[in-house]
């Protein structure tokens, strides 16, 4: 019960009167992880927006499990659960929901090489795995009575990630996970598949202790009404999740054998021309890797070469004599895409200002503001990728192009361009220094006295 910070006192008084604002939170690539030197995760820049609407800091608290999260928010430790947390029915009757952000489905992951069940009948034979506590254990339960051989084993140590790296070691067979948290980790566990959804479509809530109080659920209820209604919300479901596209188990799998044979050689290169021009190297890397999969002798049929596939024109301008160069390629390249950074509208803010970026280093600056151009006539926001991203492509169609005034381009290229170097950049960011993928880093997160 919501009671040791006094009866009378509304608990979003006594919140704002703390000046802290505490959540509950898992480590993962959905909610909340260290990603460079900064603190990234969906959940965790949710949280962080509703601090800075409460004007309090934020306090994450990282439980040892699902389960312990789920009591200590029905007990009232926290103010709020944010974990991509599905409501369900069981849950409703421990905690209380705020309003849905998101929806997910359940998926069954085994192992590309092994056996594909077709149906959860075909499950019963191999060892299933699940998050003891999750939504996934009521759905097994239910579908439990329609296959009473079903079974399945309840982890209480691991979390999904651990999971889902037992099915890569085939240490287990299956696993369940939400379709969000399986598109966010498909590139760190490439031998894995979908078999099948284990349920329908369901809805994520932050989760808050049941209590006669309103004021900290009406204060969520419009805080998530304005973040839908500016668009706040859609901006941060494609910065996490938008440029995930169809799995490339191929392109994967080379990525992290060249994260162990390619890039030990060029990464301290990386590393000084990111500090140089103020660019995480990994994104250095990443742009290197979508270029020219860390070979300086790559040619391009167009002539661009090297390790930022340079033409000459721009070798010329950034001062470059050997193109095949790395040292040469590297700086010049981290230049020149500092270049299009800074030459960008004003009014292009992180983290959409870097896509543009790199776009123009692909299709040039004045491509770019042709799509601009089109996306505000559309009605879109042209200093959103997201919407500019979908005028790109017009650029290659006459009854398009015709109306810019660069004409002509392959719009659809810096679309993938952009694509493909942030899933590489996600690779990148989650493998240590000797090449082995590595899971977000716990940080030292203590849990406070009871409100």
């Amino acid at each position: 019960m919501l009671v040791a910070c006094g009866e009378a006192q509304p608990h979003l008084e006594a919140i704002q009167e703390r000046g802290e604002l505490r959540v509950l939170s898992r480590y993962g690539l959905t909610s909340y992880y260290v990603k460079g030197d900064t603190l990234a995760g969906f959940e965790y820049e949710l949280a962080q927006k509703f601090a800075e609407r409460l004007n309090v800091e934020l306090k994450v608290i990282v439980p040892d499990n699902l389960g312990n999260m789920l009591r200590l928010i029905e007990q009232g430790q926290a103010d709020i659960a944010a974990a991509g947390l599905t409501v369900t029915e069981q849950r409703k009757d421990h905690i209380r929901f705020g309003p849905v952000y998101h929806e997910v489905t359940q998926q069954l992951v085994y192992k590309n090489g092994t056996a594909k069940p077709s149906d959860i009948t075909e499950v019963v034979e191999g060892q299933l795995e699940v998050v003891a506590d999750s939504s996934h254990v009521e759905q097994l339960q239910a579908l439990h009575e329609e296959v009473p051989e079903l079974l399945w084993r309840e982890n209480n140590e691991l979390d999904n990630s651990g999971l889902l790296e037992l099915v890569q070691l085939e240490l287990i067979d299956y696993t369940i996970v939400d379709s969000n948290e399986m598109s966010a980790n498909q590139s760190l566990f490439p031998e894995l598949r979908v078999a099948f959804d284990i349920s329908e479509p369901q809805f994520l809530a932050w989760a808050l202790p049941l209590a006669e109080d309103d004021s900290l659920y009406l204060e969520l209820l419009d805080f998530f009404q304005e973040l839908e209604a500016s668009g706040d919300l859609d901006k941060l479901i494609e910065k996490y999740y938008g440029h995930i596209r169809r799995f490339d188990y191929v392109d994967t799998r080379a990525v992290h054998r060249r994260i162990q044979t390619h890039l030990p050689l060029y990464k301290d290169l990386f590393q000084q021309a990111g500090e140089i021009h103020q660019f995480d190297w990994h994104l250095l890397a990443a742009m290197s890797y979508q270029e020219s999969h860390w070979n300086p002798e790559a040619v391009s049929s167009t002539g661009v070469k090297g390790l930022m596939m340079l033409t000459r024109a721009t070798a010329r301008e950034m001062g470059v004599t050997d193109r095949e160069d790395p040292e040469q390629s590297i700086f010049a390249g981290a230049a020149y895409l500092a270049e299009m950074y800074s030459r960008l509208p004003e009014g292009i803010a992180e983290p959409d200002r870097i896509w543009f970026a790199l776009a123009a280093y692909n299709v040039g600056l004045g491509h770019l503001e042709d799509a601009r151009v089109l996306a505000q006539s559309a009605g879109k926001d042209p200093n959103l990728w997201s919407d500019v991203r979908e005028s790109l492509p017009l650029l290659s169609k006459k009854k398009w192009f015709s109306q810019t005034r660069y004409g002509y381009a392959r719009g659809s290229e810096p679309v993938r361009y952009v694509q493909n170097i942030r899933r590489y950049l996600d690779v990148l960011l989650h493998f240590d220094d000797t090449g082995i993928a590595s899971p977000p880093q716990p940080l030292d997160q203590s849990l406070p006295e009871a409100l």
